[in-house]
């Protein structure tokens, strides 16, 4: 009876494997039947084209301008951004100074800062960004009159 059912269990599994290999060649003729073309789809006259220059596309906001430049330059400098000091809209962008804590010290007011001067596209990417002072977070700045 032992054999019988092996037997039986034999030819199952021949047939099962039969079936796949079937279907697998059945996909396979499938995939090389060419498809039929069709003509190109027509965009519709009010699609904006990435191309197109950036005063048609919708200007971002100054405050999602704000984050995304700190956000990118935490992301290149690998610091975060304590404050943005100054914000400015220019013809060629935008235009921000960023407070970043570079050196952590015990006492807190012995720690270094660093303001960045970071330059964005009218999109608001980051084009370029440099560091134009190093201070002790406890130390006014005697050189640069109203805070900048």
């Amino acid at each position: 009876m032992s054999n019988t059912k092996n037997t039986e269990e034999s030819q199952d599994s021949q047939e099962s494997q039969d079936s796949r290999e079937g279907q697998d060649s059945q996909q396979a003729r499938t995939s090389r039947t060419p498809r039929k073309r069709t003509a190109p789809r027509k965009r519709p006259e009010n699609d904006s084209d990435p191309a197109e220059s950036t005063t048609e596309r919708k200007k971002p906001k100054p405050m999602q301008v704000l984050r995304q430049a700190r956000e990118q330059l935490a992301e290149l400098t690998g610091m975060e951004a304590e404050s943005v000091s100054s914000f400015e809209q220019t013809s060629e962008g935008w235009v921000l100074e960023v407070e970043v804590l570079e050196l952590e010290r015990v006492p807190d007011t012995m720690s270094l800062m660093a303001s960045y001067q970071v330059e964005l596209d009218p999109d608001g990417d980051l084009t370029g960004y440099r560091r134009v002072r190093r201070y002790e977070r406890g130390r006014a700045d005697a050189r640069r009159p109203g805070g900048r």
